[in-house]
């Protein structure tokens, strides 16, 4: 009989959803051991966190995270919760020897993110964050592109996050537009993508420097979140906007590249435009989440009346995760990389090892994040290590 784990989300709204179908079809395309048990899922309203139970086919379910992680049938937590609560939630899951599998950004700041990681080091139990794009079988080919050399030397990396959800004035006062449980706008919720994507795909940061700007500075008061704070219905009276629209910045890395960045809540007519373009030696990538299964590579070595950037269809065998999936050509979508992140996370559990990206990634993810934002507080470039 396969290994089990039982597990205890909290959160059911917008990455509730995402989260609970990972672990419902895990096991029915992977092969994975310990397989996920639906044990019990987590929110503070009764009646929305018991209709989630149900809908997403959770045995059980809790209002209070504190009896949740103090349960003994309980061995990994995830937290999907607002950005202000993952500290909490994690550091006393660990306490309680739980695994802990936490949503991005990893915390408000990077104290928080290391206090985070400190007590699941301390507890030695496995600990991943939810950097779902990586887990998208087209990035990850070119991450298998970079270290075969075929890129040759990196140059450049280009990334861009683009939505449009909030550029209505009337659109109201939501957690997410709130510093004091965002921790941030655009860059932190966005930002904080693209910043693990040029880590997991380019190197390490060494300095960066920044600006921000908040368009929309007063909003209608909200009735209450809906979806993970993505809608909501205005009431009366107004709320001070507390966090960035948009925020970009320059990179150095370690490695010698460059990068640009870019995240905004204002770009209109981008829904989810998460794209990052990779400039080396012997070739290119361009890579756009609004055509998921699609990758651009240019090779400079085809000879010449060739050369040009061609499309790969990311759906064959070759690629990664897709063996799991469907004949090449049945595309797959934005559900599957929580699938195969938690994939990643139930096989780190089974050889006791950190997650990738684990927990540390999180804190160097808030690092280059917190250095951005001293970087716009001081007007000046400001090294990763100062932070």
């Amino acid at each position: 009989m396969a290994k089990k784990i039982n597990v205890g989300l909290v959160g059911y709204k917008f990455m509730g959803k995402a989260h609970s179908n990972a672990y419902r079809q895990v096991a029915r395309f992977f092969d994975v051991e310990p397989e996920p048990v639906l044990k019990a899922i987590c929110g503070r309203t009764e009646a929305g966190v018991k209709a989630a139970a149900g809908k997403w086919g959770w045995e059980g379910y809790e209002t209070s995270w504190e009896k949740l992680i103090k349960r003994d049938d309980i061995e990994l937590v995830d937290v999907s919760t607002g950005n202000d609560t993952h500290r909490d939630i994690a550091v006393k899951a660990a306490e309680n020897k739980k695994h802990v599998f936490c949503e991005k950004p990893l915390a408000m700041n990077v104290k928080q993110a290391r206090e985070m990681l400190q007590a699941v080091k301390e507890a030695k139990v496995t600990h991943a964050v939810c950097f779902n794009y990586r887990c998208v079988p087209a990035v990850a080919f070119v991450k298998q592109l970079i270290d075969q050399g075929k890129l040759g030397q990196i140059y450049h990396f280009r990334g861009t996050y683009l939505q449009d959800w909030i550029m209505d004035p009337k659109f109201p006062m939501v957690w997410r537009l709130d510093k004091s449980q965002a921790g941030s706008g655009a860059h932190g919720d966005l930002n904080a993508h693209i910043i693990d994507l040029a880590r997991f795909l380019v190197g390490e940061f060494d300095a960066v420097v920044g600006m921000d700007k908040t368009f929309i500075t007063e909003r209608p008061m909200s009735a209450g979140d809906m979806d993970g704070g993505l809608g909501a219905r205005a009431t009366g009276g107004k709320g001070k906007v507390t966090v960035d629209d948009t925020t970009l910045f320059l990179a150095k890395f370690k490695n010698g590249s460059v990068g640009t960045f870019e995240a905004t809540r204002f770009a209109s007519g981008r829904r989810n435009h998460n794209r990052f373009e990779i400039n080396g030696s012997k070739g290119s990538v361009v890579f756009n989440l609004e055509r998921l299964d699609e990758l651009q590579y240019y090779n400079a070595d085809d000879p010449p009346g060739l050369q040009g950037f061609r499309t790969i269809l990311t759906t064959e065998g070759a690629h990664p995760y897709i063996s799991a999936w469907w004949p090449a050509a049945h595309n797959i979508g934005y559900e599957h990389t929580f699938t195969h992140t938690v994939y990643n996370l139930l096989n780190a559990i089974a050889k006791k090892q950190p997650g990738s990206p684990s927990l540390e990634d999180g804190v160097k993810c808030q690092e280059v994040l917190e250095a951005v934002t001293k970087s716009i507080a001081e007007k000046r470039w400001v090294e990763i290590k100062e932070i």
